[in-house]
């Protein structure tokens, strides 16, 4: 396995030290560094800091969301970005959820979110191959715009900027089993939220991995802590998967929760969301099982990190991407699997 660093996203002011973890990772020989976004700070200028900073490091978008941009400025992002790095650019794309679609970009979510995201990676790589002008005739993405209440004088246009590379990776961030499949099918790697190496989960994506051709990227974010006790190192994870599972979403319609529950934790994962939306946000943290948090991390002392590596080793993963903002944690885990 690789491994790669998930720096996330800033909360109220940028994160302290994320370039000197950056660094170090490259130093450490981490595959990749990943920035993400949500509705503060963005994916790719970070990782533009970053890049000047470091040589050798892939940069991830983890993930960039769709509904930031439209598919040809995404393009133009990643194709300026992988010529300032020198061809390092990972580009990882999601669609996000209404509530993020709807309330921050101010559009609607798509009815057929296959599709939305079938039409973006078509442009996309469009953009980055430089073959013709780009043009779809499609539903969520067409180019030129047909719409009754444009000009009409939409023109097809090629790239003026000349991609480094055509065949420049692009990753999809997918939960349901209809998306992880046509992940495998359309990009050249999968962005997994909660991952769990267990082999009784196997079965959630056995079947879509299955179809992978040759080099498909599987790269889950994995929740990495060195310490001596592991109830306290599985707090902050479950506190994140309270507030994930129980708010990102609408009661009806939480990508998280649905993947919870079909992870095994139905019950609780109905439970944290009622109890959430009620504005009982302690008692939802409270709620979520120490056992669930467990099996999508990497937390304890050295030796017990070491002997659960064993299972993502022997797990579909190529490359774990360890969200951490320690140091000794970024060490301890390259010495165990590099």
């Amino acid at each position: 396995m690789r491994l790669g660093l998930a720096l996330g996203y800033w909360g109220a002011a940028p994160s302290p030290g994320f370039l000197d973890l950056a660094v170090e990772a490259e130093r450490l020989g981490y595959h990749s560094v990943w920035t993400a976004e949500a509705w503060g700070s963005d994916a790719f200028t970070p990782l533009t800091w970053i890049a000047a900073r470091t040589s050798r490091i892939q940069l991830g978008t983890g993930i960039a969301q769709m509904a930031a941009r439209t598919p040809t400025a995404t393009a133009m992002h990643a194709m300026t970005l992988d010529h300032l790095s020198g061809g390092r650019l990972l580009l990882g794309l999601g669609l996000s959820g209404p509530q993020v679609v709807e309330g921050w970009y101010g559009r609607p979510f798509p009815r057929s979110p296959l599709t939305a995201v079938r039409e973006y990676v078509d442009v996309v790589r469009q953009v980055l191959r430089r073959e013709k002008p780009v043009t779809l005739d499609g539903v969520y993405h067409p180019l030129p715009y047909p719409g009754p209440d444009g000009t009409g004088l939409g023109k097809p246009l090629k790239p003026i900027l000349h991609p480094l590379r055509s065949d420049l990776p692009i990753l999809l961030g997918a939960e349901g089993p209809k998306n992880i499949a046509q992940t495998v099918r359309i990009a050249d790697g999968w962005l997994p939220l909660y991952f769990s190496p267990a082999s009784e989960r196997a079965d959630l994506y056995a079947d879509a991995l299955a179809q992978a051709r040759p080099g498909f990227t599987v790269a889950p974010l994995v929740h990495a802590r060195v310490c001596d006790d592991v109830a306290d190192g599985l707090a902050p994870i479950q506190a994140m998967l309270g507030f994930y599972v129980g708010g990102m979403g609408a009661r009806g319609r939480n990508f998280h929760a649905d993947l919870m529950a079909r992870m095994g934790y139905e019950p609780e994962a109905r439970r944290i969301q009622e109890l959430f939306l009620a504005g009982r946000q302690a008692e939802a943290v409270a709620t979520v099982p120490a056992a669930f948090a467990d099996e999508i991390s990497l937390v304890g002392p050295r030796a017990r990190i070491a002997d659960r590596l064993q299972a993502w080793e022997a797990s579909p993963v190529t490359d774990l991407l360890v969200t951490t903002r320690d140091p000794l944690t970024l060490r301890t885990l390259a010495e165990l699997v590099l």
